[in-house]
C-alpha cells in the first residue's frame, strides 16, 4: 500500500490501531507496512478483514477519513461479515437532505438511521454532539422532499433552565423562540433559508413548544421531539399518543442533562422503562465514541461520565 494509505489506516501515532485493540481485545504491532496481530483467532480474523476491505477502497481511490476507519472498526467488531463497501459507498449515505448529503459517521449513527427507516417511533438517547437531532432532521427533510410525508413538526419543551420565561421580553411566541433556536439552526443547515421560510409560512414545517401538541392528531407527518429529557411524564405520554397514520416520530434527549425542577420525573427516563419493550418502538443509545464535534468534546463527555459514575459509586452503601 502507498504510505498515505498506511498512514490513514494506522492513524496519527497509530491511534486507529489502539482503538482497534480496545474494541477486539487484541495486541497489534507494526513492522513497516505489515501488522502483527495477537489474540483470539476470531478477532484476529476481523482485523484482517477490516484491513483488507479498507485497503481495497483506498487502492480504488475512495477517500477514507480517520473517523471512517474508526467507524469501520466498530462495524467489523459488531459484525464480522459486514460489507464496508456497501456501508461507505451505498448504504451509509442518505438521499439528498435539502442542500446536503448526510452520511452516518459511526456505527450507532447508522443503526439510528436504519431504525428510523424501519420503525414508526425511535428514541435516540445520548450526549451532546452525537448527531441525534441533526440526523433526525436530515431524515425528516429527506422524507418531505421524497413526499413520504406531507409535513415536518419540530418540538421542544420550553424549560426554564436558570431563567424565568416571565422575565423575558415579548409575547409567548417570542419568549419560547430562544428554546427553539437550535431546531431552526439545524433546519437552515439542511435547506436554503428562503425555501425553509416559505415552508414555515405555509405550515408545512412547524417549529413549536411541545405544549402546542396537546389535543392534536399528527397524520402524515415526520415529528421530532428534541431535548426530551426535559419533558414531564404527562408531556411525554401526550406526545407519544399524538402519532397518527402515515407518521414517524423521533425522540431525542440526553438523560445526563435534565433541567426539570427537583423532584420532577423526566418523561424520557420514564418512557425508557414504560415503552422500552413495546413492539414497533426502537431505542438507540449513543456514547462518547459517537461524538462528532471537536475532539475535546469527546474528552469532556468522558470526563463528566467518569465524574458522575464516581459520585454514584460514593453514594452506594458499603
Amino acid at each position: 500500500m502507498p504510505d498515505t494509505s498506511v498512514e490513514t489506516l494506522f492513524g496519527s501515532l497509530d491511534d486507529n490501531l489502539r482503538h482497534l485493540e480496545s474494541l477486539l481485545n487484541v495486541r497489534i504491532r507494526t513492522q513497516g507496512h505489515e501488522l502483527l496481530v495477537e489474540g483470539d483467532p476470531a478477532n484476529t480474523a476481523k482485523v484482517a478483514r477490516l484491513v483488507a476491505q479498507l485497503a481495497g477502497l483506498l487502492d480504488e481511490g475512495h477517500p477514507i477519513s480517520d473517523r471512517d476507519v474508526k467507524t469501520a472498526s466498530e462495524l467489523v467488531a459488531e459484525d464480522s461479515d459486514v460489507d464496508l463497501r456497501q456501508h461507505f459507498l451505498k448504504g451509509g449515505q442518505l438521499r439528498q437532505a435539502g442542500k446536503r448529503r448526510i452520511a452516518p459517521k459511526t456505527a450507532n449513527q447508522k443503526r439510528y438511521l436504519d431504525a428510523i427507516e424501519v420503525h414508526d417511533i425511535v428514541f435516540g438517547i445520548g450526549p451532546a454532539g452525537t448527531g441525534k437531532t441533526y440526523l433526525a432532521m436530515a431524515q425528516a427533510v429527506s422524507y418531505l422532499l421524497a413526499k413520504k410525508v406531507s409535513r415536518i413538526i419540530l418540538a421542544r419543551p420550553a424549560v426554564e433552565a436558570g431563567e424565568k420565561l416571565g422575565f423575558l421580553p415579548g409575547d409567548v411566541q417570542e419568549k419560547v423562540n430562544p428554546y427553539l433556536r437550535p431546531l431552526y439552526d439545524a433546519l437552515y443547515d439542511m435547506m436554503d433559508v428562503e425555501k425553509a421560510e416559505r415552508l414555515l409560512e405555509r405550515g408545512i414545517i412547524e417549529v413549536a413548544p411541545i405544549a402546542f401538541m396537546r389535543g392534536r392528531t399528527l397524520n402524515d407527518a415526520f415529528v421530532i421531539l428534541d431535548e426530551a429529557q426535559n419533558t414531564t411524564s404527562e408531556q411525554m405520554k401526550m406526545f407519544l399518543t399524538r402519532l397518527g397514520f402515515g407518521s414517524k416520530a423521533v425522540v431525542t434527549g440526553d438523560i445526563t442533562q435534565i433541567d426539570l425542577p427537583s423532584g420532577k420525573t423526566s418523561g424520557l427516563v420514564e418512557a425508557m422503562h414504560v415503552v422500552g419493550r413495546v413492539e414497533g418502538i426502537s431505542f438507540v443509545y449513543f456514547d462518547d465514541r459517537d461524538v462528532v464535534r471537536h475532539k475535546l468534546v469527546q474528552a469532556i463527555v468522558k470526563a463528566y461520565e467518569a465524574h458522575t459514575n464516581g459520585r454514584v459509586a460514593d453514594r452506594q452503601p458499603a
